[in-house]
């Protein structure tokens, strides 16, 4: 179904000014009254930072009028246009088929496929590592409390995948209509509804909990099983056809339609794969640590004034640069008035992330610093290479933190070679940090890497490479370093037909949004291929 209605772009709300004139203004721009209005809503919003004494809001609004014609014809201002709402359509098999589908992972690309396979009435099955995010939570707290890891429920593995225990941040590039049905979906389960036009849309972990609650009930009231602490871990292929998988070393369950949604972190899963002769490739991924900082300072480098922080909220930022030697270097997961947190899921390995709350009221914030690592780095052809290149570094920092998933930090001014400042900030990690050289930790590229790329940064950002910001290490699991090949019309794993790998494990997508697309895309493409072999 279409829907018509006038857009209405550029309504600039300078600081501090009502939000309420947006209406009018809009209204303003086409000499329409507020009674020909029968609905509007806000489409997108920007932040206009560029000059200090004059920042604003950039909004557009579509508007939904009667006597639309009217105002149709008499368009000739260039901020004004037509937009046409294509809703999508879900897919609807009619019958059931003879095996349910199964879909390995509950992160966004899991989570989207099943919502897809469920309201098409095929019932999916889902095997999660992890734990229900309710029970998650109190793993991740022991983890941060106590030191002690549960390497199948943590910050990576669990309902709703990494991205539960990070941000929720939204924002991705992909111009496909389904990343507006991804959001609208959240929404739906209890999301805010800003995240529709947000300039950087968030929901945080605090409410992303809730909705990822939500919507494993709405499946499992179509039909579909979500089952918790359940590894696959063995696949069964003849003829190049999947037969069946095999869950935690016991339970067989037949099937021919298989998603692969495992996330960056399954890295026993990789290596099952691997073993089973299903055809992996090297991909270029970034490592580096996470940047500490107190949020006034941030707030004071974008808007002049840090009282402005209460009009436009907890400053963000996004930075990056190339090096001399044509290696890219830049910010990412930017965490406003957020924490840092343990990221590791495997015993005597350190690794680091960031998160924020709804709110993002935190006393600092984060956000990764990351260097690219090529091919060309691995030093081998082995396409699981990255992923050992994960494995040593995060080792490497357990040991030089002396143990219990503490992680080693060094201020922004040492690891620069100057010296460590008296007064520093308090980073937010737990269990907690050893102050190290950092220099130790990362392999020489990084190290060099990171040394030219932060005082750039600082010119862009001021005081982004200021001396008493703290690093702490390692950041090494920002994405999959492997891609699990797929043909590109089927969807199908190169190696067996029924396997359709997806989302960022399988090194298709980055973020939230495009895994959750990705996942979208998988069920249809399933949902096709029933609908032509099986019959009714």
């Amino acid at each position: 179904m279409v829907i018509i209605m006038i857009r209405i772009k550029n309504i600039k709300i300078r600081y501090n000014e009502n939000k309420e004139n947006i209406l009018p203004k809009a209204l303003k721009k086409i000499n329409a009254s507020e009674k020909d209005l029968i609905k509007y809503s806000i489409f997108k919003e920007s932040l206009d930072l560029r000059k200090k004494d004059d920042m604003f809001y950039i909004y557009t609004l579509d508007l939904e009028l009667k006597n639309e014609s009217k105002y149709i014809k008499k368009i000739k201002n260039t901020d004004v246009s037509i937009a046409e709402y294509n809703n999508y359509l879900y897919p609807n098999l009619g019958f059931k088929p003879k095996k349910r589908p199964v879909i390995v992972g509950f992160g966004p690309a899991g989570m989207f496929a099943a919502i897809i396979l469920a309201k098409a009435g095929v019932r999916p099955i889902v095997f999660e590592r992890g734990k229900d995010a309710d029970s998650r939570i109190e793993d991740i707290n022991n983890l941060i409390k106590n030191g002690i890891i549960n390497t199948n429920s943590n910050i990576q593995f669990g309902e709703g995948g990494a991205g539960t225990f990070s941000d929720g941040k939204l924002t991705t590039r992909i111009k496909d209509q389904r990343a507006r049905e991804v959001i609208k979906i959240l929404v739906k389960y209890g999301a805010p509804e800003e995240i529709l036009y947000s300039h950087n849309p968030h929901i945080g972990t605090d409410r992303l909990v809730k909705v990822v609650k939500n919507i494993r009930e709405d499946i499992t009231n179509m039909g579909g099983d979500i089952n918790f602490n359940s590894i696959v871990t063995d696949i069964n292929i003849k003829d190049k056809t999947l037969r069946y998988v095999t869950v935690n070393n016991d339970y067989i369950f037949e099937c021919d339609n298989l998603i692969l949604s495992i996330g960056h972190s399954a890295r026993d899963t990789f290596e099952m794969l691997y073993n089973k002769n299903i055809k992996m490739s090297q991909k270029p991924f970034a490592m580096g640590a996470r940047i500490e900082h107190l949020q006034s300072e941030i707030n004071k480098a974008q808007y002049g004034d840090e009282s402005k922080a209460d009009y436009f909220g907890p400053a963000e930022y996004k930075l990056t640069y190339t090096t001399s030697e044509k290696r890219g270097v830049y910010t990412f997961c930017m965490c406003p008035g957020g924490y840092v947190v343990p990221a590791a899921s495997e015993e005597k390995m350190t690794a680091v992330n960031g998160m924020s709350y709804y709110k993002r009221d935190g006393k600092n914030a984060n956000s990764a610093i990351l260097v690219q690592v090529f091919p060309e780095d691995f030093k081998t052809e082995h396409p699981l290479s990255g992923m050992y290149i994960q494995r040593e570094l995060e080792k490497k920092a357990f040991e030089m933190a002396n143990g219990g998933y503490k992680a080693p930090a060094q201020t922004v001014g040492e690891f620069l070679g100057h010296k460590r400042p008296e007064n520093f900030v308090k980073t937010t990690y737990r269990p907690n940090v050893t102050m190290c050289d950092l220099n130790e930790l990362f392999p020489d590229f990084i190290s060099r890497a990171l040394k030219e790329a932060i005082p750039q940064m600082g010119k862009k950002l001021k005081n982004f490479d200021i001396d008493s910001a703290v690093l702490i290490a390692p950041e090494s699991r920002s994405s999959s370093p492997v891609r699990i090949e797929r043909d590109l019309d089927t969807g199908e794993s190169l190696s067996a037909n029924g396997i359709f790998p997806c989302g960022e494990g399988a090194g298709y997508a980055g973020g939230i949004v495009s895994a959750a697309v990705d996942g979208m895309r998988a069920a249809e493409k399933i949902i096709n291929k029933i609908a032509k072999n099986d019959e009714k």
